[in-house]
């Protein structure tokens, strides 16, 4: 990992402040909906989704390895072990490995070969149109901008080419076959790239899994992304969310396709900055970049 200098009492319980600080920002509107009793589809995605609370995003560490003094408040802490010096406490990565060996081997998996992957960008998120395509029943309450008939010819036009296995679960049965590739949950690590959106969303799943071994400032950075990323995965879905105030990119255009591959190439970048900096911080390891596919 990282080498780092401890961090003085001054030092990380300002970082600590600041960083709720910018978690209650960004999770002000979602919690506001939820003392109103309102739902919204598109943003409240992260929290039910992942299932994550926002007070988990308000808990700000430093990273593996990284000392804070005079922290004995965080000696029953999970994943902290004593640091070099009396009061001084780190996050452990040793410690998560032996306590979660499973998943410490599943996340670095995830994050490396997925950041060392080319990426690919000619899914035009398809994904959701493979979700409601021959079916009156969808996942979203909400009606198909094209109806019924218009979204099944878009995906019959099209070229569903998924490669994350947690869109692709929810195709319909008939949409299925469809696919270029059969998914699994098995093949999910070595069929994961940095083009998917979903992938770069689940970006903010591994920071969360990986807990304290990852910098607060990086999990606010994969959460910010995520909300991004779920954003326009909504406005290229086959929804009118009109009511939602989402302005709806047309995949099924050429203007819309464009639009598209240019949003997801970007966060594809942003999404593989942040993997690297996630391994670097945990185990101090890099990932050579691959050329992007077109």
């Amino acid at each position: 990992m990282t080498s780092a200098a401890p961090l003085s009492p001054a030092e990380w319980t300002a970082r600590a402040q600041a960083h709720a600080d910018r978690a209650d920002v960004l999770t002000a509107a979602h919690r506001a909906r939820q003392q109103r009793g309102e739902k919204h589809p598109v943003e409240d995605f992260l929290f039910t989704y992942y299932s994550y609370k926002p007070a988990q995003l308000r808990r700000w560490h430093p990273g593996a390895g990284v000392m804070l003094r005079d922290a004995e408040e965080r000696a029953d802490w999970r994943w902290y072990s004593p640091g070099d010096e009396p009061g001084g406490y780190a996050p452990d990565a040793g410690a998560f490995r032996s306590e979660k060996p499973q998943l410490a081997s599943l996340v670095e998996r995830m994050l490396s070969l997925t950041a060392a992957r080319p990426g690919q960008f000619g899914c035009f998120g398809l994904h959701e149109w493979a979700m409601v395509y021959r079916t009156d029943e969808h996942r979203h309450a909400v009606p198909l901008r094209l109806g019924g008939a218009g979204t099944d010819a878009v995906v019959e036009a099209g070229d569903l080419r998924c490669t994350h296995f947690d869109a692709f679960r929810f195709f319909t049965d008939d949409a299925v076959p469809r696919n270029r590739l059969p998914l699994s949950r098995e093949s999910q690590p070595e069929l994961e790239q940095p083009g998917c959106l979903h992938a770069g969303m689940d970006v903010y799943k591994w920071a969360v899994k990986l807990g304290p071994l990852v910098p607060g400032e990086l999990l606010l950075d994969a959460f910010e992304l995520a909300s991004e990323i779920r954003r326009l995965d909504m406005e290229a879905a086959p929804y009118d969310l009109s009511d939602w105030g989402v302005r709806p990119v047309r995949i099924e255009t050429a203007e819309g396709k464009a639009e598209y591959v240019r949003r997801q190439r970007v966060f594809a970048e942003r999404g593989n900055a942040l993997r690297h900096a996630m391994l670097d911080a945990w185990t101090g390891s890099a990932v050579a970049a691959l050329p992007a596919a077109s």
